[in-house]
């Protein structure tokens, strides 16, 4: 049976090729977004997965959509939590708002997401749960308290739900991102680009395919040893 997929954050970036790679692997994806249409759009046509507009920061509209995901294409077998944003500035200028807004946007979207679809996962005995952390909730980032905290806090999200979810045959991995060829990263000034890429060991930028690779991999059973862990794709930037 055609395993399903929800991947928040499904359509742009590092998320649309999460989604493209699921497809190709043969599930059925539900790439969750909110606010670009287009791209939105263009993913579903280029890969066939089905798109669901949601507000992930708010608890209810990710109950709503989980079931009507369920209604739609079956039970949802693994999540990939990738939504997120940055709202960077240093703690004496940053206020309560971008505070907040980063915080829900990429720890609470995760709270949400996971306590929509654990408890048919344990009814099943079967989920994948994969956590789209940073490199800099590891390391911290100068300029991103709120973004470095949300995405530590997703660690530890990771490593508490893989401990209470064990026993129901799901794991729960994270995986934290270095600097990867974006189009975000493809508007940094070169002498910036250049800057970073010398603090990497392997001497270039990851790739979205890369990271969608290590998602592939959790997701499989191949992976079904493996929980609670986070899997660094970082070129050798930061070790732990």
């Amino acid at each position: 049976m055609t395993k399903v997929a929800v991947v928040t954050g499904g359509t742009r970036g590092i998320g649309a090729d999460i989604t493209a790679a699921l497809v190709k692997d043969g599930y059925k994806v539900a790439a969750f977004y909110f606010g670009n249409e287009e791209a939105a759009q263009a993913c579903a046509k280029a890969t066939g997965a089905s798109i669901y507009k949601v507000d992930v920061t708010r608890y209810q509209d990710c109950m709503d959509a989980c079931v009507q995901v369920e209604k739609d294409l079956g039970s949802i077998a693994v999540l990939v939590n990738n939504a997120g944003k940055t709202n960077d500035g240093m703690m004496h200028k940053m206020g309560a708002e971008a505070w907040d807004d980063v915080i829900s946007t990429n720890l609470t979207s995760c709270f949400n997401m996971c306590r929509s679809v654990i408890n048919g996962m344990r009814e099943r005995g079967y989920g994948r749960i994969i956590n789209i952390s940073s490199v800099n909730g590891q390391k911290g980032q100068f300029g991103q308290t709120n973004y470095s905290a949300a995405k530590a806090g997703m660690l530890g999200l990771t490593k508490a739900l893989a401990m209470e979810s064990a026993a129901k045959g799901i794991t729960v991995n994270a995986i934290c991102p270095g600097y990867i060829r974006t189009e975000m990263t493809g508007k940094m000034k070169p002498e910036i680009l250049e800057a970073i890429v010398k603090q990497i060991p392997v001497g270039r930028l990851g790739t979205p395919e890369e990271v969608a690779a290590a998602v592939v991999f959790l997701a499989s059973d191949k992976a079904s040893f493996i929980t609670g862990s986070t899997l660094s794709a970082n070129g050798g930037q930061y070790m732990s």
